[in-house]
């Protein structure tokens, strides 16, 4: 009982680090113990703690785990919600261990790719926002090193929020930095650019849908984080734009 119900926390942990919302997890994981002879599932999720307690006949088991990771892996994700539903559909035990061993041992992109994506996303919201061709040419570079900033940060601190704060900081700094050397006639295009590549929109819709689900715990904690997060990317810009606004 133990090692198989072990694999179901196993899968809905890394469902809820690859940015599943709550309520998906849970059904997953009651749905898999259900299909792995569980009589009775109780689940109990947040977004930082699991709770599973199976019972099967006269016997019960119960395993809580500390989640402390998070992020998106929507690629991730997809591929663990259909080992879920092969599980309930009946694959066997072993089968199931190895394809989710293959599936976390799967490599993400490449980094040059996510620094490519960074430096287009944020080229086109600031040509999307209204900046010229050399705004969206400024913006492009400034999110090449913001990828760069945020795998910097991620791995100098284990705090969302200081990190968002840091990444703000530096793209708007780099922003300034263009506008001192004339490449670009004003900074807020960009810094707009560059922003929306770190505002936590899946963290605010999963919050949401928490919401309406029922899952107001949940929901209450994940819009909190996603609000600080937005308040600490506003601060990042704040403080350098009052600094910087000052040497002009």
């Amino acid at each position: 009982m133990k090692n198989s119900f072990g694999l179901v926390m196993d899968i809905g942990e890394q469902m809820l680090i690859s940015g599943a919302e709550v309520h998906r997890v849970e059904e997953s994981v009651a749905r898999m113990s259900a299909a792995l002879g569980a009589d009775r599932a109780d689940v109990f999720i947040i977004t930082s703690s699991m709770i599973l307690t199976v019972f099967c006949g006269e016997s019960s088991y119960t395993e809580t785990r500390r989640v402390t990771a998070g992020g998106t892996d929507i690629e991730r994700l997809h591929r663990l919600n259909h080992l879920c539903r092969r599980i309930c559909g009946g694959l066997d035990l072993a089968e199931a261990r190895d394809e989710f061993a293959s599936i976390m041992s799967q490599k993400p992109y490449p980094l040059w790719v996510e620094v490519a994506a960074y430096g287009l996303i944020a080229a086109c919201f600031t040509l999307f926002f209204g900046g010229g061709i050399a705004e969206g040419g400024v913006a492009l570079a400034i999110g090449l090193i913001l990828r760069l900033t945020v795998l910097v940060s991620d791995r100098l601190t284990s705090n969302k929020i200081f990190a968002k704060f840091l990444c703000s900081f530096v793209s708007t700094a780099l922003a300034f930095c263009g506008l001192w050397l004339g490449l670009i006639p004003t900074v807020d295009k960009v810094i707009i650019g560059n922003i929306m590549t770190l505002i936590p929109g899946i963290g605010l819709t999963n919050s949401l849908r928490d919401l309406i689900i029922g899952d107001s715990m949940t929901g209450a904690l994940r819009l909190i984080e996603a609000v600080l997060a937005a308040l600490a990317i506003a601060g990042g810009y704040l403080a350098f734009a009052l600094f910087g606004g000052g040497l002009l």
